[in-house]
């Protein structure tokens, strides 16, 4: 064809050795390719030979562009023909410019009908081509251009654009103008309509198509779609239509049930402002119920790191959380609970819409609800898109207004019913009456639901999605329920040939507490170009609070379970699971009626039995000063998720812990409360005195507590020996407290004795056999001495758990926690903790990671290892305190402070 001007004047070019092929639809290109002239033409033609254009002058070539048409006959879709409104060689040098030399191409493709806007469409043109392409997708409601110059979404930081890595590039504004994403008012006309469904797509493409073969004098080796929200909708609307132009493509939070989700917008707005506003939530009331949803769930995949990863566990507690929600009488008492009305718009929000009536495009019969009660963040400082800040809302909806409800109300009032005064609280999205057809109708223009993609996918082409399970804008569950159709439609051994669909926990619309960092256009060339098909990937967090934390990326229905040991940090210590069980099941559990030794905080020496059957227990006391032998305490445990179960001891829970450790509280002998107790399923045995005691021999550090014979607590802090011949030491630093010293033999004054089992009791005496320090002191000796308590040695993962428990002639005990006393790391005490208080009997949740350590509803302090010794975590000055860490069991105290907490890790 005769290249053009946009005013249809003839360019006539003089064939110099400068010159370029600037024929858009003769120059070249093999046939097979994603760019072939069938493909362009809508089939008709056969494409010319490939022609290899004479070296040019880069921005020579480009300029030649200006004014370049193509007729409407040569696009595939009806339209009014294109033309480049300006081509311009953007040097590498240019300010501001990252991108190295390129052509910028810009144009406009002309409407069939004259009340329609054009389509604006971006082509850039690299010099340091790499012989492949880009097409970018839109977001929103589009109206703006595309320009093709972005980076890779959710890419790594330092990732080039692809447009700088040597990518020709593209996109446009899907046929409208707009300053705003969430303005529907293009959808009156029904070109604009179908643009925006994907029509404009399809056009820019192959005037793209014309222009790098203009440019290049050939096809691209692979051509790539990239889209996210809209354009991830675009990705797969596109490969649904027109399955041979694009070798792989990535959707991210793709809004492919688009009709769907703007019905749900709908229902979200009538449970919200009908009936008076009676169901509006407000902000304080949506932070309570976040609150309330993390402190349920976080810890379903054995972290507590603010992110709910085991969403479907979680979603087994809907009904709990939601009743512990509850005002007394239902009705609205203040910012402390939520009323009858307000649960129900929470119900609202988090459960999908069936369709009863009528069905959408491709046979869909609902639309996936969001996961507020599994972690998705509709207020606070992770996201923008709240529930609104009034309960009666503008017509039209404002961003006073419910996001949700926003984007539903324009989408009501200009797609469908075409009315811009409609009250959209009026429209029923489960029964649209008049209008069903009109919804059917506008469904299959923009949704992208088609399941069957074999013929993508059967050319070799390759599709990766990725979906944030938190997402407050596109329902994930909507991406879910297409996955599983693909699957039913096409088979699992086409999807696992060519499709990879990854999940994030924790991420939202771009927004959340996990927003995940990784090269997933490497990850699409490597499965298209090399045959290496994406595995579990590894995901950098991009928030600025957690920045580059890693978690793997999992396929669906996997999500990252920590293993139980190491850096929360740190992606090597999750593995990808796709376990949901009963998230108030206990995998540390005993499956048998089972025994554990220990003992608590005033040096009582115990054993506790558990049924897991009917949950009963029994405390038996078998060394006490406080209780006689044989007394015995029995109850019931009543789960409470996390392996913590709720008792009758004066409210102390059981944790049960990995290894066979257990932690909980039993009634003091007088007075309130608890105490504190710990115990253990294997413990250590030698009843030979003097040898056997090399496993459990070494150097430790002690915390604890101690009492005086009036009830006086005193945290304690110090060092122990255990050596081979079963003798013991102890010592403490002088004052200042506290205690902790590196051990020293020499260390004055000091306790001495020997340990003596008894089998009965399945635990050793404590014998003291001297007080005195220094070097003058005489060897320990290991008979005689005098019982002032014993030590039960538990073995949890096969490593010595020593616990000290202090019976003293003067009336005095209490209870030690020993660790072994070595160089501690960062992470090695990582994970969640439930702790007991000696300060009358409290529960309190904590977390280690790494160097933050968090105490209930404090915030982070910061952990210093191996201060003041080795082995020690000592927390910074705003709550100094010391933390004791061995295998799962915690002992911690704050420096002034008189109380000890007691734990295990859950």
């Amino acid at each position: 064809m005769p290249i053009q001007r946009p005013r249809g004047l003839t360019l006539t070019l003089a064939a110099t050795a400068t010159s370029l092929c600037l024929m858009l639809a003769a120059c070249g290109g093999g046939s097979g390719t994603p760019f072939s002239s069938a493909d362009d033409a809508g089939g008709s033609g056969t494409p010319p030979p490939p022609t290899v254009p004479p070296a040019v002058e880069p921005a020579a070539a480009c300029a030649a562009l200006n004014g370049a048409s193509a007729t409407a006959a040569e696009l595939s879709l009806p339209s009014g023909g294109a033309s480049v409104a300006s081509a311009t060689f953007i040097t590498a040098d240019a300010p501001g410019n990252t991108l190295g030399n390129y052509c910028q191409v810009r144009g406009v493709i002309q409407p069939l009908d004259a009340t329609a806007s054009v389509i604006n469409f971006a082509v850039n043109l690299p010099s340091n081509w790499n012989g492949k392409a880009i097409h970018f997708g839109g977001g929103g409601f589009n109206g703006r251009l595309i320009d093709g110059t972005e980076p890779i979404r959710f890419g790594p930081a330092d990732k080039p654009a692809p447009l700088a890595l040597g990518y020709a590039t593209y996109g446009d504004d899907s046929g409208h103008q707009s300053s705003s994403i969430t303005d529907g008012r293009f959808a009156m006309n029904d070109e604009e309509l179908a643009n925006y469904g994907g029509n404009s797509l399809k056009k820019t493409h192959d005037v793209a198509a014309r222009l790098i073969r203009a440019r290049y004098g050939k096809n691209p080796t692979k051509a790539y779609f990239l889209g996210t929200s809209t354009g991830g909708r675009d990705a797969l609307a596109y490969i649904q239509r027109w399955p041979a132009d694009y070798d792989g493509v990535i959707a991210n939070e793709p809004a492919l049930n688009y009709s769907g989700t703007r019905l749900s917008n709908l229902a979200v707005g009538r449970a919200l402002y009908l009936n008076g506003g009676a169901g509006w939530v407000n902000v304080a009331k949506t932070l309570l119920v976040q609150k309330t949803v993390l402190g349920a769930c976080d810890r379903l995949d054995g972290a507590a790191d603010g992110i709910i990863s085991n969403v479907e566990s979680c979603r087994q507690l809907n009904t709990q959380i939601l009743n512990s929600l509850r005002c007394a009488g239902g009705a609205d008492t203040g910012n402390t609970c939520l009323s009858d009305a307000q649960l129900a718009t929470i119900r609202t929000i988090e459960s999908p819409l069936e369709f009863t009536r009528y069905r959408l495009a491709n046979n869909v019969t609902r639309a996936g609800g969001y996961n507020l009660l599994e972690g998705a963040l509709v207020a606070g400082p992770y996201t923008t898109r709240d529930l609104g800040t009034r309960s009666v809302p503008g017509n039209p909806a404002t961003s006073s207004d419910a996001n949700m409800y926003v984007t539903g109300d324009q989408w009501a009032k200009y797609f469908v019913t075409r009315v811009p005064g409609l009250d959209s609280l009026t429209f029923d999205p489960l029964d649209p009456g008049a209008y069903t057809q009109r919804v059917q109708a506008v469904s299959a223009l923009t949704d992208a639901t088609q399941p069957d993609l074999s013929a993508f996918l059967s050319r070799g082409g390759r599709l990766i999605m990725l979906h944030g399970l938190a997402d407050e804008v596109i329902s994930p569950n909507s991406t879910i329920d297409y996955f599983q159709r693909v699957i039913a439609t096409v088979g699992q051994a086409a999807v696992d040939q060519g499709v990879r669909f990854y999940t994030v926990p924790g991420m939202g619309h771009g927004t959340g507490v996990f927003i995940p960092n990784w090269d997933s256009l490497a990850a699409l060339e490597n499965w298209v170009e090399r045959g290496l098909a994406p595995a579990t990937m590894v995901a950098y967090d991009a928030v600025a609070g957690t920045y580059g934390r890693t978690r793997p990326l999992c396929h669906y229905p996997a999500y990252p379970k920590y293993k139980g040991s190491g850096s929360l940090d740190a992606a090597v210590n999750y593995s990808c699971v796709a376990d949901a069980g009963d998230p108030l099941a206990c995998a540390n559990l005993p499956v048998a009626l089972t025994e554990y030794k220990g003992g608590n905080t005033r040096g009582e020496e115990l054993t506790l039995a558990v049924d897991p059957t009917s949950l009963k227990y029994t405390i038996t006391f078998t060394a006490s000063l406080q209780r006689s032998a044989g007394t015995q305490r029995t109850g019931s445990l009543f789960a409470q998720g996390h392996c913590s179960y709720a008792s009758a001891e004066s409210g102390a829970l059981f944790t049960f812990g990995a290894g066979g450790l257990v932690h909980g509280g039993v009634a003091a002998a007088s007075g309130g409360g608890y105490l504190p107790l710990i115990a253990f399923r294997d413990t250590f045995a030698n009843a030979t005195v003097g040898s056997g005691f090399n496993s459990i021999a070494t150097d430790y550090n002690a915390i604890g507590v101690d009492y005086s014979a009036t009830g006086t607590a005193t945290p304690y802090a110090g060092t122990g020996k255990i050596r081979n011949a079963g003798t013991w030491q102890t010592c403490q630093a002088a004052a200042p407290a506290p205690g902790f010293i590196m051990y020293d033999a020499n260390c004055s004054p000091a306790g001495k004795g020997y340990l003596q089992f008894d089998a009965t009791r399945r635990a050793f005496d404590l014998k003291l056999t001297s007080t005195c320090g220094g070097a003058g002191c005489p060897s320990t000796p290991t008979t005689g001495g005098t019982v002032t308590g014993s030590i039960v040695v538990g073995l949890v993962g096969g490593s010595p758990v020593p616990l000290v428990l202090t019976r003293g002639t003067d009336g005095s005990s209490g209870l030690r926690l020993y660790a072994k006393q070595a160089t501690s790391l960062s992470g090695g005490g990582d994970g969640s903790y439930t702790l007991n208080s000696t300060d009358g009997g409290t529960n309190q949740a904590a977390s280690v990671v790494g160097s933050a350590f968090s105490l209930g509803a404090s915030g982070p302090l910061n952990l210093s290892y191996d201060t003041p010794v080795l082995g020690v975590a000592q927390t910074d000055e705003a709550q100094p305190g010391y933390l004791l860490f061995n295998s799962g069991a915690a002992g911690y105290f704050s420096s002034g402070a008189s109380a000890f907490l007691l734990g295990v890790r859950n």
